[in-house]
């Protein structure tokens, strides 16, 4: 009986580890510009290739890196933006919901 209930055990804490791991490995998606929430609020990865006449709040030197939502470190290429969720948002990328780090 102890033997079954150690490898039961061994297997939950595997499965444990496991499930922690898909769930960072998910956090790190990155966004696509064709998802539905990013193509709703303009996001570029590269915020120069930004459409101006549509968004006229854009201007030259904002992008996500420079952005009070950008979670990501210093020097980072990508990070996490809480506007979405569980995804990273490229440094060098742009949305309509920018707002400039104070």
């Amino acid at each position: 009986m102890k033997s079954n209930r150690r490898v039961f055990l061994m297997q939950v804490a595997t499965a444990s580890g496991a499930i922690a791991l898909a769930g960072t490995a998910q956090a790190q998606a990155m966004v696509v510009e064709t998802d539905a929430q990013a193509a709703a609020l303009g996001y570029k990865a590269d915020a120069t290739k930004v459409d101006k006449t549509k968004f006229p709040k854009f201007a030259a030197g904002q992008n996500c890196a420079n952005c009070t939502l950008y979670q990501g470190k210093a020097g980072a290429a990508a990070g996490v933006c809480p506007i979405f969720a569980g995804k990273q948002v490229a440094a060098k990328g742009w949305c309509n919901s920018y707002v400039k780090k104070a």
